[in-house]
């Protein structure tokens, strides 16, 4: 085969190899980002401040001996429920019997005494007029019945004196509330107004939680103190349940130290949920904000120029879009500025967007690993 025919074989099998190969694909577009979204939606959500706070009694008595003596018995359990008036203890009372008795008798003699003095001056007045008796004689007698009749006013004094000094023998509870530790059992002396008590009982019901917030709040706060009762909830660690009260008082100076101002809640606690000495979760309402624009926490980031959102628009490609962002309530975040109601935000898959990327909007949140296994 010579030169020319050699050239027009190539020629015929380059061509036949053009037509088969046929037309080539077009190159692929970058691949869709896995995504979950969220919508941008409008609540009532409530304006709160939420602190740390501790529970206390909302009376707490110290009870006390008012006499001497043998504690003889105790009426009640630790940690019993006891109401207002209850016997809680009693103290031997023969020593302020005694003195009761004496006192008594003290009276009726004084009395008698003073009975017949009194019956003197009557009949001296009438024998000084006829001069029977001398004046200095009347005086005399006048001035000791004065005298005997504010010793029976003494005497009477000390009955009563002794009538409570027997009545103190028996201990009663002061307030309804719930014992304490029994401090003085039977068979031990106590002294009158001894330092060590011999019970403490604390009111439970209705109970209070004090917190302090900063000063910065007090304004507002007593803003909304004068138009209306502030609402407060309490909630104990790993309880889900909070108790409701209301705001009750506001401390008269604030902290230096802190920068705080103490605030205390009561709450009815029928349940008893809430302890004196127990921490809780105090949360205080001072209003609720109307139709507030919200969108899921994880849907915010952060960036050098501030908070941002992925906004996914008609085309599911996404737009980042700065926000104003005004406080978060439980996994929501309110935004004040930046967002319409309705519009989609990316909740999840953040790390792989850029501004114009598409997306491929998945319905479960578990996307990291698809994510990585496309990689």
């Amino acid at each position: 085969m010579n030169r020319a025919h050699r050239l027009a074989a190539l020629v015929s099998l380059a061509l036949a190899a053009g037509a088969c190969s046929g037309p080539k694909p077009a190159p692929k577009g970058p691949e869709a980002v896995p995504v979950t979204v969220g919508l941008v939606e409008a609540r009532d959500v409530p304006i709160e401040i939420r602190v740390i706070g501790h529970v206390e009694a909302f009376t707490s008595v110290s009870v006390r001996p008012r006499v001497g003596g043998e504690i003889l018995s105790v009426f009640f359990k630790e940690g019993q429920d006891v109401a207002k008036g209850d016997t809680l203890f009693t103290i031997d009372p023969r020593t302020s019997q005694a003195d009761l008795d004496v006192a008594r008798a003290n009276l009726e003699r004084d009395r008698a005494r003073a009975a017949s003095a009194q019956e003197d001056w009557r009949r001296y007045a009438g024998l000084v007029q006829k001069d029977y008796v001398t004046k200095e004689q009347f005086d005399q007698i006048r001035t000791n019945a004065e005298a005997l009749a504010a010793t029976v006013k003494a005497d009477e004094a000390a009955v009563q004196n002794s009538t409570l000094q027997l009545g103190y023998t028996t201990i009663r509870a002061p307030i309804t509330g719930r014992a304490g530790s029994i401090l003085v059992h039977p068979g031990n002396l106590v002294k009158a107004n001894d330092d060590k008590p011999l019970v403490v009982l604390n009111q439970v019901r209705p109970i209070l939680a004090a917190f302090s917030v900063p000063e910065a709040n007090l304004p507002e706060i007593q803003r909304r103190a004068r138009t209306g009762t502030l609402a407060v909830q309490a909630t104990p660690s790993g309880d889900s349940k909070p108790s409701m009260g209301t705001l009750s008082f506001v401390d008269n100076a604030i902290d230096p130290t802190t920068g705080t101002v103490t605030l205390k809640a009561a709450f009815p606690n029928a349940e008893g949920a809430l302890w004196p000495g127990q921490f809780v979760n105090v949360v205080l309402t001072l209003s609720v904000e109307r139709g507030a624009i919200l969108v899921p926490t994880q849907a915010v980031q952060t960036s050098q120029k501030g908070p941002f959102v992925y906004v996914v628009k008609q085309d599911l490609t996404v737009e980042p879009r700065p926000v104003v962002v005004a406080r978060s309530i439980d996994k929501m975040t309110v935004i004040s500025q930046g967002l319409k109601l309705g519009e989609r935000v990316v909740t999840d898959g953040q790390l792989r967007l850029s501004p114009g990327a598409k997306v491929d909007i998945h319905a479960n949140a578990d996307i990291h690993d698809s994510a990585a296994a496309k990689l």
